[in-house]
């Protein structure tokens, strides 16, 4: 037996309870986990709130990340006691998901953990720091260089933005952080950010072409503020796009491509192929400063998770939640 989140549908509704579940009540698959931590991320807040339509199929254990041990494979890659990170792929959408004590699933799923972090680091990191080096990556394989100019980074005191920003800083880029919450001024500098944007900038009626201000950009927003992130991309600028924190909706015209040649990248962290997987968790390993990962986390018990998940909806969660799960087994 294991303690687990459960959402449920009813005629009533959505229910979300924290129950014990047994490992035969698991989906298929031919790796078992033991899992030590997992994350709360956006993602799971909407699905544990009923907000956006994330679950697909129920029951289902929601945690769109976990970091545990090995402990049945039939894989050919992996072995019992191997530790590991899974990050997407449906689970806590499709597939029952990390936020319980074990997880069956696919071993093509997993990356064996990298050298060099820990289980309750790389869950400091989880998918938003995955998806945050991935768009690092993603600015660096179209050209984007510390010469090439700033960098702009929205959502910045989320997980995806704390991170991203932490990482550009470290390459020696100069960043500006993206925020509607001034009290957070001192955290965003304290992770590198050279200046500070006040959201509501970038929220009114975006114009075909603004003044030119930045070579790159991580969007987590979409709509309204990547429409103005967009437009005022410096000549051959690049957006890495990972999100839609602010909507689906994408308010912008052609000019910024056809005049600007400016470059939009969309990051998708839940399909992303093996080999790119492992190469950004590597990177991760060997660049992201883990000792700046205790100012940006917060640990919650599983037993809190339902509750805080409103949160997420009302813009109050900075950094990145983590949930020790079994932490005995780091």
């Amino acid at each position: 037996m294991f303690d687990a989140i459960l959402i449920d549908k009813t005629e009533e509704g959505q229910r979300v309870v924290l129950t014990s579940l047994e490992t035969s009540a698991l989906p298929e698959g031919d790796v078992l986990v033991d899992v030590a931590f997992s994350t709360l991320n956006y993602k799971d807040a909407l699905a544990l709130t009923g907000a956006a339509p994330v679950v697909r199929r129920f029951p289902m254990v929601p945690g769109i990340d976990f970091a545990g041990i090995v402990a049945e494979s039939s894989h050919p890659d992996l072995r019992p006691g191997d530790p590991v990170v899974l990050n997407g792929w449906g689970v806590g959408e499709t597939h029952w998901g990390g936020l319980a004590g074990q997880a069956r699933v696919r071993g093509d799923w997993l990356v064996k953990l990298p050298d060099g972090i820990s289980l309750t680091q790389s869950m400091a990191i989880g998918t938003a720091g995955y998806t945050a080096m991935l768009c690092v990556l993603a600015l660096q394989r179209h050209g984007i260089t510390p010469t090439s100019g700033e960098i702009v980074v929205t959502g910045a005191a989320g997980g995806v933005g704390s991170i991203a920003l932490t990482l550009l800083a470290a390459r020696g880029y100069t960043v500006a952080a993206v925020t509607g919450r001034p009290s957070e001024e001192a955290y965003l500098r304290s992770l590198g950010a050279a200046s500070i944007v006040d959201r509501a900038e970038l929220t009114g009626t975006p114009r075909p072409l603004g003044r030119e201000r930045w070579a790159g950009a991580v969007d987590v927003a979409g709509s309204t503020v990547l429409a103005n992130v967009i437009s005022a991309m410096r000549y051959r600028g690049v957006v890495a796009a990972c999100g839609l924190a602010a909507g689906m909706d994408l308010p912008t015209s052609v000019a910024p491509f056809i005049l600007r040649g400016v470059t939009l990248a969309g990051i998708d962290s839940v399909m992303c192929p093996l080999s790119e997987r492992v190469a950004a968790w590597q990177a991760l390993a060997d660049e992201l400063d883990l000792h700046k990962l205790d100012a940006i986390t917060t640990e919650i018990p599983l037993g809190q998770v339902i509750a805080t998940a409103p949160e997420f909806l009302q813009g109050k969660v900075r950094g990145r939640i983590v949930v020790p799960v079994r932490p005995e087994l780091a």
